[in-house]
């Protein structure tokens, strides 16, 4: 069973898609699971790996990574260059790369997720386009304040766990985010949990972010695979130094925690960032469901 868009709308996103990649030419999941949905996407690299994704990947995909992003990136910390940066100046490039070629938007993505999926009728159907990330794309511009979005992680959705609603305000979006370019000096930071520093940075500045219950990114587990932040950090240093920069960064809404036999940060979204989201007035919304197009093919097993 998967779900795809008909002819009559459009099943690929209006923004430019980034992967950051480090260590996995052979994996390569998510440039995997964008080629079998058919959408357009570049992979970021850096130079001294390019020829081992060039193997996997067209070469056009790919864009080498300016080491000018990496030596002048903001990690948080006085360490420099004795250990890896993570992937944010990666992300930085990305951010900077699609607003060059005149983007208003841009999605960037990790490199580990294995598929993307629909929420609907209490199932996780895989979906075959690229409909779900021009769904999510029309929504956010629909409003003024949305800076940040992105799908759920497969975990954090259960089945037959009661009414899930179709979307989230502000809280972290990890992964697969969509991100409005003309966010002033706002850019990606921090050696580790960059993810959620800028979502969290962005709150404060009275942004809103969405997190998409709707659709859902499998994405593989922390350390579950080797390469990227796994072979960098987190087999070496386990997730201790990740989460207490996390509070450095930001002591008035995060607490260091231990739990499922590893140290986690813990923020309190509901809490801390009660926002809401402004609607444009020079839009008209249509009344009734808008399914994109989306129809299911084969049957539940």
């Amino acid at each position: 069973m998967s779900i795809n868009a008909t002819a009559l709308r459009p099943s690929n996103p209006q923004f430019p898609v980034y992967i950051v990649s480090k260590g996995r030419w052979e994996e390569r999941q998510t440039s995997r699971a964008l080629d079998k949905m058919r959408v357009p996407y570049f992979v970021i690299v850096e130079e001294n790996e390019f020829e081992k994704y060039a193997q996997g990947i067209d070469r056009s995909k790919l864009l080498v990574l300016d080491p000018a992003y990496q030596r002048d990136y903001d990690t948080f910390d006085d360490l420099g260059d004795s250990k890896g940066k993570g992937p944010g100046p990666a992300r930085n490039f990305a951010w900077d790369h699609s607003i060059a070629n005149g983007a208003s938007w841009h999605w960037v993505m990790d490199d580990n997720i294995k598929s993307f999926h629909r929420y609907n009728r209490n199932l996780k159907v895989p979906v075959s386009d690229g409909a779900i990330f021009r769904c999510m794309e029309d929504f956010c511009q629909r409003y003024t304040n949305v800076a940040m979005a992105g799908p759920v992680y497969w975990m954090f959705i259960w089945r037959k766990y009661g009414t899930i609603p179709p979307f989230i305000v502000n809280t972290r979006i990890y992964s697969c985010n969509l991100i409005r370019n003309d966010l002033g000096n706002i850019r990606w930071r921090g050696r580790y949990n960059e993810d959620t520093d800028l979502s969290v940075r962005l709150l404060k500045a009275g942004w809103c972010t969405i997190q998409f219950e709707a659709f859902i990114q499998y994405k593989e587990m922390t350390q579950s695979k080797r390469g990227g932040n796994t072979d960098e950090f987190y087999l070496k240093e386990g997730t201790l130094p990740k989460s207490q920069m996390l509070v450095a960064m930001h002591p008035d809404v995060t607490k260091l925690v231990h739990r499922f036999k590893r140290w986690h940060h813990h923020i309190n979204y509901k809490q801390h960032f009660t926002h809401p989201l402004i609607r444009r007035d020079d839009i008209e919304t249509k009344t009734g469901v808008d399914n994109y197009g989306m129809v299911f093919h084969g049957a539940p097993s």
